[in-house]
């Protein structure tokens, strides 16, 4: 019997605007530090590399470097914090569940892939309601791999029991079209997360404004499997 088809999503600035929450956690850690909160602003410069990467870039941000052993406490830290206060502020986006039930209804599987920690992942999803709506919640601990590593999102794909040969991407960071190029996945980006650089110019193989245009945007792009 032939695979499904398979929608993958990352999870933050994608399905989900978590920016306040993750950038509040990171001011209380800066700011036990005694370093300079970042302003919600700067999130898109800062968010879409995974927690670490954002404690070492909210650092770098007020010109300070991190030593490896002091990253990965204040990376422990970050995450212990984080998990207290997952879900406070952050909400799905407009029309992802809607979104999401079309993709369903039209007989694909559906399933995230991020470099956000499996269990953070979970939880978060739980809190907003849409967690059993994924066949497969793969994290940045999920495999050996992780993005931009091709192989976090195809091990996902194999996890959720889809046809990598009729996959989508869908994420809002160069982290993910270089994941989706690099595995030979076609990839649409979204227009509303967290990215320094526009995602038209990284290359996706479809834009979406917002979540009502995906259907439509992974319809053009299944047209074209066999």
């Amino acid at each position: 019997m032939p695979r499904p088809p398979i929608a993958v999503f990352d999870l933050d600035g994608t399905l989900a605007d978590t920016a306040p929450d993750l950038i509040a956690t990171l001011n209380a850690i800066l700011a036990r530090e005694g370093v300079p909160p970042v302003p919600l602003e700067a999130a898109r410069d800062l968010i879409g590399a995974g927690a670490r990467a954002l404690v070492e870039r909210g650092f770098e941000a007020a010109g300070l470097e991190l030593a490896p052993a002091k990253s990965d406490a204040l990376y422990r830290d970050f995450l212990a914090h984080y998990a207290e206060n997952l879900c406070v502020e952050s909400r799905l986006f407009p029309g992802v569940s809607d979104a999401l039930e079309r993709l369903a209804a039209e007989g694909f599987r559906l399933a995230v892939c991020t470099n956000k920690v499996e269990l953070l992942s979970r939880r978060l999803l739980e809190g907003l309601g849409a967690a059993e709506r994924f066949v497969a919640i793969c994290g940045r601990d999920t495999f050996p791999y992780f993005k931009p590593d091709p192989r976090h999102l195809t091990l996902t794909i194999e996890q959720a029991g889809g046809d990598p040969a009729r996959a989508v991407m869908v994420g809002d960071s160069q982290t993910d079209i270089s994941t989706a190029k690099a595995a030979g996945i076609p990839v649409v980006g979204v227009t509303f997360g967290y990215t320094d650089t526009p995602v038209r110019e990284l290359g996706p193989d479809a834009v979406i404004d917002r979540f009502e245009e995906l259907p439509a945007a992974v319809a053009a792009i299944a047209a074209g499997w066999r």
